[in-house]
């Protein structure tokens, strides 16, 4: 049996104000073209199909052409919730997209309500135990959150994450590929940053034990960083199908390929889908500025730049446009220099507005103002005295 396990498609991301959706869009064409020319049973998509709980029209209507694209080559798909994604509003078009033999989950469930899908493909059967994000909100009860202290709320979470994914691996079968898909974070897992902080660390990080080691293959999303986990079954994020943000740029995208069958554990090839829009951060100083941009002048994609400067440099950002329209994000990070040391007060001194400007700008831009800029905060300061005696 054919899978392919993908994940964290983040349709309607934005970046700086630029709508990701086109790019991810072109991913997903070249997506199903590989579902297609692979002949896979199926496909799993492990969460983060949006980036927001109420997302635009136009990424809804990229994520539904695909499903529908998808089921006119007779390929079903598997899909839940991810932590970005409303599990109501999947919950809710779950009739609708299983008409274009699309199986969705938007919140968590035991095997007996639902949490197990089973599909016959024309290489035998799979069951998947569906995992979507689960809120730690949501998951507990009223008086978890009165009666227990944070150390015994998490516990309390982390108990009952796995026991529904005990429960859902019940409903393995001997003569079925098995797998598990989940949107959570494992303890291990290298993150890319472009995660939320908050929904990948302490409460909402699991260890491997509780996954279930009869499964063939474990389909993770949530971390954007595509890897394979240590763990007793064959564990996989697929990571995001874009660079998210630049904390990915020069990362490869892409997806799993799977390939299993009952009884043992699942090869794992990793297919790249080269980006439409590259990420790329640049870092220079002073020196190379000019020749690191016209070097990149003709970038595909989208470029930061991270420049080294002594003191802050007026118009530096339409310099760097001016040879580079596609830089999104300039970064000046300003060479420190040892703070001068006070001098302890010998009682009480008047108050040096120039002096005091001097250490701001020494704590703040960790370097020593320029005379010039000295001599036009002083003026300033001397024109505001005037007027207001």
């Amino acid at each position: 049996m054919r899978l392919i396990h993908t994940s964290d498609w983040h349709l309607g991301r934005r970046l700086k104000g630029i709508d990701r959706t086109p790019e991810i869009e072109v991913a997903l064409k070249a997506l199903l073209e590989s579902a297609k020319s692979l002949e896979v049973d199926a496909v799993l998509v492990a969460g983060d199909i949006f980036d927001v709980p109420s997302p635009t029209a136009e990424a809804e209507k990229v994520a539904y052409n695909f499903f529908c694209q998808l089921q006119e080559a007779k390929i079903p798909a598997v899909v839940i919730a991810g932590n970005h994604d409303s599990a109501f509003r999947i919950d809710s078009v779950s009739r609708l997209l299983s008409h274009v033999g699309v199986r969705a989950l938007g919140r968590p469930r035991k095997a007996n309500q639902g949490g197990v899908i089973q599909l016959d493909t024309p290489s035998g059967k799979l069951s998947v135990a569906a995992m979507p994000f689960a809120s730690e909100r949501r998951l507990l009860k009223a008086e978890d959150l009165w009666e227990k202290d944070d150390l015994e709320q998490r516990q309390h979470y982390k108990q009952l994450v796995n026991y529904l994914l005990e429960n859902l691996a019940r409903s393995f079968q001997e003569d079925s590929v098995n797998v598990l898909m989940a949107h959570l974070t494992l303890d291990g897992a290298i993150r890319a940053y472009s995660e939320v902080d908050y929904y990948t660390r302490d409460t909402y990080s699991l260890a491997g034990a509780t996954l279930p080691p009869e499964a063939q293959y474990i389909a993770l999303g949530h971390i954007h960083k595509p890897q394979q986990v240590a763990n007793a079954a064959p564990t996989y994020y697929s990571g995001s199908l874009i660079q998210v943000d630049f904390g990915e740029a020069g990362e490869d995208k892409g997806f799993n390929l799977v390939t299993v069958e009952p009884g043992r554990p699942a090869k794992v090839e990793f297919k790249a889908i080269p980006p439409q829009k590259p990420l790329k951060v640049i870092r220079c100083d002073e020196t190379n500025l000019d020749e690191l941009l016209e070097a990149n002048r003709e970038h595909p994609g989208f470029l930061k730049v991270v420049v080294e400067l002594n003191a802050p440099k007026i118009g530096l950002a339409d310099r760097v446009r001016k040879v580079c329209p596609q830089v999104l994000i300039i970064e000046p990070k300003y060479l420190k220099v040892e703070s001068q040391k006070r001098q302890p007060s010998q009682g009480k001194k008047p108050f040096d507005a120039v002096e005091a400007f001097q250490n701001y700008w020494r704590d703040r831009v960790e370097t020593t103002p320029d005379t010039s800029i000295v001599n036009a905060f002083e003026n300033l300061y001397q024109e505001l005295n005037d007027a207001t005696h």
